[in-house]
């Protein structure tokens, strides 16, 4: 079992899932700190240090949406990772534009619970430089020259599609909503032009993807937007937490 040191607050108002959790997330290493309320939340994050956030986004008083847009204005760095349930695109949403990293959605797989946890804390401790070498699997991607290679090759793309895919290639590992995307790529007056960021995932996908078809690197989140995979060496756990 790998290990994962890092100071973690779990906020969720129901406390057998507070307990599930750290018993779960301190066998990776993890020091867990608990708060059953959103208030009690913020005054932790205004007084401790954390190296990461897992937040319910509903909670009763105040709701997780609010906590999360409250607590991204208060530590702007820190990664918050919001849990949600099944069939709440709209929230999962909502949450990622109040400034939420990532989401993970219960029932979720233990694996990918650990994963996403242990890749908000590396981004939160790598150094933010967006002219830096970018390279995530068998994908570089070089700013300063204008420059990706999939093994090794030289890859054409669009001055357009270089942009998209250094965005999400700066990203990797949190969805980014397609408004988030159009308006982030080509500009505040875009967001609703669906059909045309597909088209532009699309053309991608046949330039890095060994299989567009079944991609590994740049990944759909139904009904969310697009994420590119921090690593493609993750596997997937087949172990649901029924309970959680």
């Amino acid at each position: 079992m790998n290990k994962e040191s890092g100071n973690l607050l779990i906020v969720d108002d129901e406390r057998s899932i507070r307990l599930s959790l750290r018993t779960i997330l301190g066998n990776f290493g993890f020091d867990i700190v608990e708060a059953a309320r959103g208030e009690e939340a913020l005054a932790l994050v205004r007084t401790a240090q954390f190296d990461a956030v897992l937040l319910d986004i509903n909670m009763p008083g105040m709701g997780g949406i609010e906590v999360c847009r409250i607590m991204r204005k208060a530590a702007p760095r820190l990664p918050i990772v919001m849990l949600t349930v099944q069939g709440g695109e709209d929230r999962k949403v909502e949450a990622l534009d109040a400034g939420a990293d990532d989401y993970i959605t219960k029932p979720f797989q233990l694996r990918e619970l650990t994963a996403r946890l242990r890749a908000a804390v590396r981004r939160n401790k790598a150094t933010d430089d967006t002219n830096s070498v970018i390279v995530i699997g068998d994908v570089l991607l070089d700013p300063e020259r204008h420059l990706v290679e999939k093994k090794g090759r030289s890859v054409h793309l669009t001055p357009k599609q270089f942009e998209l895919l250094h965005y999400l290639m700066i990203h990797a590992g949190r969805p980014i909503p397609h408004a988030k995307l159009l308006r982030s790529v080509w500009g505040v007056e875009y967001g609703n032009e669906l059909e045309y960021l597909r088209t532009f995932i699309r053309q991608i996908r046949m330039k890095i993807e060994d299989d567009p078809a079944a991609p590994k690197y740049l990944l759909t989140d139904s009904h969310i937007g697009y994420r590119f995979s921090e690593s493609v060496e993750e596997e997937q756990n087949d172990r649901v937490m029924k309970k959680l």
